[in-house]
């Protein structure tokens, strides 16, 4: 008799249990140590305990945005949600101390909206959405003696202090060379190393799984450059030579995928010079000899030449500025007052109008007793309601059991802790956790739900750990219900907008290759450069497709029926770039393509025509002949 196979968990508990995994960042729990515990201690030195609790809050958000990256992006990743943030505070402030209950729920409900349809452009700006918000509605509940200006201005000192020590503090890593492009450095070696497991993964089942991660490394690298120049104009060699370095790892990534599209083995030989140059890049120095593979084949002459072309690059230092993400108005706009912009801001609004409506009325009856912390309520709504965060379950009850598990935890170190310097203690240790428990949104919600008990003692209230259980539990509810309320429009709005930004971005790669790979350029301008950009964005929103339409399917049925197929066409346009990939490399060759390429491009476009009609998604049109 055969064994039973065991019945996989649904994919929206399996997505509850599981948690990232990597090594301890020992940089980001030291900034943590020092940041909100150590401003609460000054504070309560000086004898403005109130607005020290206000920097710690800061500190913490800014803490839960403190991801690993480049110093540069940290700057854009930790500065602009604190801008907003305290924007938020001020605003909140003054709502709270002139408006009634019914214009102050109103007035939350629109900020709501307009923060929700933001939050649709990207991380930087959902983290800056959630920090609106959860200002807004601290500003307009919390009962402290400051003035609104008093206590924005704590804000921004309180993050403004975790973005000095991210600044200021080396990390690991950083001895090789400048340290303050430790960050960069590490990305773009990760990129190199990339490219040399795709080569050895050629011609084998892994090709695939090895491009997404190249594509990953990519992304990640392109991530690190963001933000201001440190130097513009610079004639020192530190920032110019990472530049240099990402912009010859390009034409080496598409070698590399066109190669694993033909399936052609370059034997070993062909990822040790990747290796020796991911090697040059972590410990800054001179690339030495690489090794040449062998120059069968188009994509063989062009990883070689892209190697060459490497090792020059890395001996003049110069690069472009072509790991910029250029995005115009017009996608902004696109993103904001689309269908997934439409759908989230209007989420966002009901949640957090309707958590605070509820907490006011609350506020206000007398049967209900005591309810100081009414912020909560709307507080931890923003935070429930946030896709980016996972499934709408999987935030549901990992909010729930962090709650429970914080607030019991906190409980027993209440009692005992003497105040208000265990309590200070205890917020430094949780500073310290939140950059390891933003793992697992459970684990982040039982540090956070201590470090914010913790800070509501220090400021003279009781010991309020059922409190924070009863709203959250509430929280839970009505985010569930508006959850799966229906609205205007067709549901997955996140995920048709993601699969349209790609099959935009696959059309103008194609496009390039196809029409306007060969235009005479005049001056030192590669035309290769729009080429490789054009790619670097094709890969990129179709990873960010894949992304959003893998939180879709972990929803419950109810909700993840309505992105059903969109995980094929995601497929088939990531099997389109990179037979485009194939087909510029080869065109850069021979000048023409071969029939194999053709047939292909052909094939594909005919399936993504089939899909567009069979989902109903309205995907930009592609040619159906090539």
């Amino acid at each position: 008799m055969s064994r039973a196979t065991p019945r996989s968990l649904p994919p929206w508990l399996d997505h509850t249990l599981r948690a990232q995994r990597g090594p301890v960042p020992w940089s980001a729990v030291t900034r943590g140590a020092l940041s909100a515990g150590l401003l609460l201690l000054a504070a309560v030195l000086a004898g403005r305990t109130s607005l020290g609790v206000v920097a710690a809050i800061a500190a913490m958000l800014a803490g839960i945005n403190d991801r690993p990256g480049s110093r540069r992006t940290s700057v854009k990743r930790l500065g602009m949600p604190a801008l907003a943030g305290a924007v938020g505070l001020f605003a909140g402030t003054y709502a709270g101390d002139h408006l009634g209950a019914v214009t102050l729920s109103l007035l939350l409900t629109g900020v709501g909206l307009v923060a929700g349809g933001v939050s649709a452009i990207g991380p930087v700006a959902s983290g800056a959405g959630t920090q609106l918000l959860v200002a807004c509605a601290i500003g307009a509940g919390m009962p402290l003696p400051d003035e609104g200006w008093q206590r924005a201005l704590a804000y921004l000192v309180g993050a403004g202090w975790l973005l000095g020590l991210r600044l200021a503090l080396p990390t690991p890593g950083s001895l090789a060379g400048d340290f303050r492009f430790d960050g960069e450095r590490e990305a773009v070696a990760v990129v190199y190393d990339a490219v040399a497991e795709l080569l050895d993964a050629v011609g084998t089942p892994h090709a695939t799984t090895r491009r997404v991660a190249l594509t990953a490394a990519l992304d990640h690298a392109q991530d690190a450059f963001a933000g201001p120049r440190l130097r513009r104009y610079a004639s020192s060699s530190a920032e110019r030579r990472l530049h240099a370095q990402y912009t010859a790892a390009l034409p080496l990534a598409e070698a590399a995928t066109a190669l694993a599209w033909a399936g052609e083995d370059g034997s070993g030989r062909a990822a040790a010079g990747p290796r020796r140059l991911a090697t040059a890049v972590r410990e800054n120095t001179h690339t030495g000899p690489l090794p040449a593979p062998t120059r069968s084949a188009p994509a063989l002459r062009a990883l070689d030449d892209a190697l060459l072309r490497a090792a020059e690059a890395f001996d003049q230092a110069e690069g472009s500025d072509l790991h910029t993400r250029r995005r115009t108005g017009k996608d902004l706009l696109r993103a904001v007052f689309g269908a997934g912009g439409r759908e989230y801001g209007l989420r966002v609004a009901l949640c957090f109008g309707a958590s605070a409506a509820v907490a006011q009325a609350l506020h206000h009856a007398r049967w209900y007793g005591q309810h100081e912390h009414w912020y909560w309520l709307p507080a931890t709504a923003v935070f429930l309601v946030k896709p980016d965060l996972g499934p709408l379950a999987s935030r549901v009850l990992c909010r729930a059991a962090g709650t429970v598990l914080g607030a019991l935890v906190f409980a027993g170190f209440a009692a005992v802790l003497p105040r208000p310097e265990g309590l200070i203690a205890l917020v430094a240790v949780s500073g310290a956790l939140i950059p390891v428990a933003t793992r697992h949104f459970a684990a982040q919600t039982a540090v956070v739900t201590v470090l914010i008990l913790a800070l509501v003692m220090v400021g003279g209230e009781p010991q309020a750990s059922a409190g924070r259980i009863g709203e959250t539990l509430l929280a839970c509810a009505i985010v569930l219900l508006v959850g799966h309320l229906p609205m205007p429009g067709q549901r997955g709005g996140t995920v048709r907008a993601r699969l349209t930004a790609a099959s935009r971005a696959a059309q103008a790669y194609l496009d390039h290759v196809l029409r306007e790979a060969h235009t005479d350029l005049r001056g030192d301008f590669d035309p290769r450069a729009l080429r490789w950009t054009l790619r670097r964005e094709a890969y990129r929103t179709l990873a960010e497709a894949r992304t959003a339409i893998a939180l879709a399917a972990a929803e419950l049925p109810a909700l993840a029926r309505h992105s059903e197929g969109a995980d094929h066409i995601v497929t088939t346009l990531e099997r389109l770039v990179d037979t485009t990939t194939a087909c510029a490399v080869h065109l850069d060759d021979s000048g023409r393509l071969t029939p194999r390429h053709t047939e292909r491009l052909n094939e594909l476009l005919g399936e993504l025509a089939e899909d567009r009609e069979r989902v109903g998604l309205r995907l930009p049109e592609l040619p159906l002949a090539v």
